[in-house]
């Protein structure tokens, strides 16, 4: 938007040949202070053109531009030109004025175009800035009075009055400003009292710039006046004699001493280097000096049993050539940098767990390089060990064991024997002393359970395996191997061993034979586990077997009876009413539970509707009252099941005679 300015004053572009159209010109000027706010009116262009404004939208009235920005907009319900953007008039015309803005006011049906001049004014809204926020000048202190500085002026980006305006130089004794220069491209600020640098180095000054604006605006910039030396001062110690102590362990680099030596001139004048005079060969391979900060270090490994001190000369020199002297003197002190060192006589490696408490494991021996209390040694172990440390002779120490001791609980013993000396501070050095625990067979096997139940179908096949009984040695290879055996034992007579066998390395027992139920229920047999130590330890448990039942046996008729050669019959009077009891059957089976439970049901009756049986009683009654028409004979043919799986049955006949008198009774000849 900077090229706006300059492409709004050129001429018109619009050149109308056609006689289709009517072209009337006319040039609008106005003004707007720049950072107006949007929206504000700068004039009536409806108004000020004669223009009836409730024809702008139908004659399509409109501003054109030149530039992507538009700073202005009109309103076409009432014809006002507004500010629409923010307006810069730096951004747009920097240092230009005046600052205008041209636009083309454009009507249609019929054409119009106006040509529309936009003066921006300024504010005051930029301070005087200088190119630098603070300035160093130097002078010499033997520069004559009415000497100059020479400063660029502050820049202000406004115009007119709002532009810098005077200049005003903080209040000193040794500068003033040069009143005729400040109008010029330059500042000039003059010596009046001459300088003396020794006095005062450095002067700071505040040269301010104020424009025009109301209220004005300030910029200023602080001016340091740097007064140049001459060497007129030689470098001085501050101390002739310097005393130091240092370690005789300290490291490579170590800082000694730092001395000092100060020089009052300035510059090359004043900048000081440091050197060693007169360095012995020895001396050259453990010290030196920093040449620019007066820093002494090591360079090489000191010991204070060689040299106990060292003495040496240090000469300061500026660039001038003038120098100062001093001494140093450096004590090397002893320290304790001898850590103790174990090693180890003797040591049993390996150790029954049944060792005595007292017993003798190792003896070691601890000595120190260093003297005096550097040298004392005392040592320790690793707590909560069964292990004790005790002094013997001179510098040795016996390991023995403090308590008994557990293989199946720790197997493994790494013993940290520590030694440390009395130097403050103290060093120290450590070994570790490894122990293995030796096993004995002090561990019987022991079962998982102490009873173990197991349930055996009856007719299970022999050879099957039953039952796992397990049992656990925390010994160790023979000690903890485990071998299992059946207690020699009777059942009903016979030997346990024909009934049950187990595997001796698994302990898994098997079925022998078959077994049946309805002979014998339940036995116990008693598991040796024993392990493979020497002497052997062995504990035993019970194994309780129960023989569980199957269906094998079919129901069995008790009553009626049966019998081949004879056939029983019961006798219902004639004036039995419905629901009577007049018989039952009775059955038993061998099995037990629900293999032994028995149903009852008629499978075939002489007259199917008159008697019925209790499901699980077996009791016959009558379903209705006897009548005359119902046959005398009744046979009734009865079914028993069990509720086994799958089920067994058997059946029988039940003879029934309706009558009151045996003499009515017929020959039962025929009666099956």
């Amino acid at each position: 938007m900077a090229k706006t300015s300059e492409l709004c004053l050129g001429k018109w572009r619009l050149w109308i040949t056609s006689l289709l159209f009517c072209v009337t010109a006319a040039d609008l000027r106005y003004s707007v202070p720049e950072e107006t706010k949007t929206k504000f009116v700068i004039g009536n262009l409806s108004k000020d053109l004669k223009l009836d404004y409730n024809r702008l939208r139908f004659r399509k009235a409109r501003l054109d531009y030149q530039g992507d920005r538009r700073y202005c907009e009109i309103d076409l319900d009432s014809g006002n030109l507004f500010v629409s953007e923010r307006i810069d008039r730096e951004v747009l015309c920097g240092t230009t004025s005046p600052c205008i803005l041209h636009f083309e006011f454009i009507l249609e049906n019929p054409l119009e175009l106006h040509n529309i001049a936009l003066e921006v004014q300024d504010v005051n809204d930029n301070p005087p800035v200088f190119p630098k926020g603070s300035i160093k000048l130097e002078i010499s202190e033997g520069a004559t009075t009415g000497s100059k500085l020479q400063l660029t002026r502050a820049r202000d980006l406004d115009v007119g009055m709002n532009s810098v305006q005077t200049y005003i130089l903080s209040q000193n004794k040794h500068f003033v400003l040069d009143a005729k220069s400040s109008k010029d491209r330059y500042v000039d600020i003059v010596l009046k009292n001459s300088l003396d640098r020794e006095t005062r180095g450095e002067h700071s000054l505040v040269l301010s710039a104020v424009d025009g604006g109301n209220p004005p605006n300030t910029g200023t910039v602080v001016i340091e006046v740097v007064v140049i030396d001459v060497n007129d001062n030689a470098p001085l110690f501050s101390q002739p004699l310097y005393n130091a102590r240092l370690s005789e362990n300290s490291a490579l680099g170590t800082s000694i001493i730092k001395i000092t030596a100060t020089d009052e001139d300035e510059g090359a004048n004043g900048e000081i280097t440091y050197y060693i005079n007169h360095l012995s060969d020895n001396t050259k391979q453990l010290f030196k000096i920093d040449e620019n900060d007066g820093e002494i270090s090591v360079i090489g490994q000191l010991d204070h049993e060689k040299a106990s001190s060292y003495e040496m000369e240090v000469q300061a020199e500026d660039g001038g050539g003038q120098t100062g002297h001093c001494k140093v003197v450096i004590e090397i002190d002893d320290v304790n940098d001898n850590a103790p060192v174990i090693s180890v006589k003797s040591q049993k490696n390996q150790i029954p767990e049944n060792t005595t408490p007292g017993t003798e494991i190792a003896v070691i021996n601890v000595k120190d390089l260093d003297s005096g209390e550097n040298s004392r040694v005392s040592c320790s172990i690793s707590p909560n060990l069964p292990f004790q440390l005790q002094p013997y002779i001179k510098s040795y120490f016996i390991l023995t064991t403090s308590s008994w001791l557990d293989r199946e609980q720790i197997d493994n013993y790494n013993v940290t024997i520590i030694a440390t000396d009395g130097g403050i501070p103290p060093l120290f050095s450590n070994i570790s002393l490894n122990i293995q625990v030796s096993d004995i067979n002090d561990n019987s096997p022991r079962f998982e359970l102490q009873t173990y139940v197991i349930y055996i179908n009856e007719n299970k096949q022999s050879g099957t395996s039953v039952c796992s009984v397990s049992a656990n040695d925390p010994d160790w290879r023979q000690n903890g191997t485990v071998l299992y055996s059946l207690v020699p034992s009777e059942v009903n007579g016979v030997p346990v061993s024909s009934f049950l066998s187990i595997n001796g390395d698994t302990g898994v027992i098997h079925a022998v034979r078959s077994f049946d139920y309805e002979q014998f229920r339940n036995f116990s047999v008693k598991v040796v586990a024993r392990d493979n130590g020497s002497p052997p330890l062995s504990s035993n448990v019970t194994v309780k077997v129960f023989i569980t039942d199957e269906n094998d046996n079919s129901p069995q008729i008790l009553y009626p009876v049966p019998d081949g050669k004879s056939v029983m019959t019961e006798m219902v009077p004639k004036a039995t009413l419905s629901g009577s009891l007049v018989s039952k059957v009775i059955a038993v089976d061998a099995d037990s539970g629900q293999n032994a439970w028995l149903s009852y049901q008629i499978l075939k009756s002489t007259d199917p509707g008159l008697f019925s049986i209790g499901l699980h009683s077996g009791e016959i009654k009558t379903q209705r009252d006897i009548s005359e028409s119902d046959n005398m004979k009744q046979n009734l043919v009865i079914s028993v099941k069990d509720n086994g799986q799958p089920s067994l049955s058997t059946t029988c006949v039940v003879n029934l005679l309706i009558s009151d008198n045996l003499s009515e009774v017929p020959e039962l000849k025929d009666m099956s």
